[in-house]
């Protein structure tokens, strides 16, 4: 596969082959975009849509919404104990992204299969993104369901880490 542009990234990724018992991965996939997708974030949309907002203004608001959804996890800690996540069988280092694409550092992956993984990405704010994929080498995989939202953070995501790269390249970093 040697026609994937990767860039360079590190991102622990926890995942599990896909068989038997889809209902749980499914659960937790769907679980995850909706956490993304609570009232305060609706409501910073329709302020973005109507306009009614500055950057600056924006900005206080995401970090506030931040600050609120980092205290409603901690609520749920408290009151739930342990994450509700599930306890996925594997874990890897991701050392190279594309848009449809991700290389692991090791050779773990059995071509053709299909697999679940979990992951969180630096932005802001943090993301929390959950994907089936199916492997296409060894270290090499081919993302094939993703929700749209964090499809969009992904690809904002390589776009970062490549304009880093690019400015490495420069010597201006």
């Amino acid at each position: 596969m040697s026609n994937v542009r990767l860039v360079t990234a590190v991102i622990d990724l926890v995942y599990e082959e896909v068989s038997g018992d889809v209902e749980r991965f499914e659960r937790e996939f769907n679980e995850i975009s909706e956490a993304e997708e609570n009232s305060i974030a609706q409501g910073i949309k329709h302020i973005k849509t109507r306009g009614e907002s500055d950057e600056t203004n924006l900005l206080i608001i995401n970090v506030l919404a931040e600050l609120y959804r980092k205290m409603d996890k901690i609520e749920y800690l408290l009151v739930h104990g342990n994450s509700n996540r599930l306890a996925l069988s594997s874990a890897a280092s991701i050392k190279g992204i594309g848009l449809e694409h991700f290389k692991l550092s090791a050779d773990v992956l059995e071509i053709g299969k299909y697999y679940y993984g979990r992951l969180e990405i630096a932005t802001f704010p943090r993301r929390e993104i959950a994907f089936y994929f199916e492997a296409i080498e060894p270290s090499l995989a081919k993302i094939e369901n993703i929700h749209v939202r964090d499809k969009e953070a992904w690809g904002y995501y390589m776009v970062a880490c490549e304009r880093i790269m690019i400015r490495q390249m420069k010597g201006l970093a």
